[in-house]
């Protein structure tokens, strides 16, 4: 697991100038998949938070690609997955918090707050370095937690309505 990170955090610190260059910003590394053959999955999104499309995959899978086969910084073969975050998106990065404010989130701290390591309820920003967000238990009765940011382990966001109807709108506009 620690040389899986080694490997990620040299493959961002790699990619990231020329992403962002071309007008992206990297949503999330990952290394999935068996020892044999891992896929390196990356996550991009417009800077100007407009819609991925395949156009964009591809090209960024080229520039990708070749920054990757000159620096070989996996020292294994692995196959290279250029992809959007999708509408129920991983929220990796406190401005995520930020930007999804209003919007359901389904959160696993590493540890627990209250007895409790999952939390799925909207999220209603940040604050001092946590993340807050409104869970409503099964009487109903809605419990504000505040997760500090440096325990969550995962965070997406949870496709309903309400953001399938923002997502649709943007795309319009």
């Amino acid at each position: 697991m620690a040389a899986e990170s080694q490997h990620l955090s040299e493959v961002e610190r790699l990619i990231a100038p020329s992403v962002e260059a071309m007008g992206f910003r990297l949503v999330q590394l990952s290394l999935k998949g068996d020892s044999g053959q891992p896929t390196l999955q990356v996550m991009a999104e417009p800077l100007d938070e407009s819609e991925m499309n395949v156009d964009h995959c591809a090209e960024l899978s080229r520039a990708i690609s070749a920054i990757l086969d000159v620096e070989d910084p996996i020292p294994s073969t692995y196959l290279l997955e250029v992809s959007s975050p999708g509408v129920d998106r991983p929220l990796v990065r406190p401005e995520d918090f930020e930007r999804f404010n209003g919007f359901q989130a389904r959160i696993e701290a590493e540890t627990a707050i209250d007895s409790r390591r999952r939390f799925v309820g909207r999220l209603r920003g940040l604050d001092d370095d946590r993340v807050k967000i409104d869970v409503t238990d099964s009487d109903d009765s809605v419990k504000e937690f505040a997760i500090p940011f440096d325990i969550i382990a995962r965070a997406k966001l949870v496709l309903t309505d309400e953001l399938i109807r923002d997502t649709l709108k943007k795309r319009k506009s």
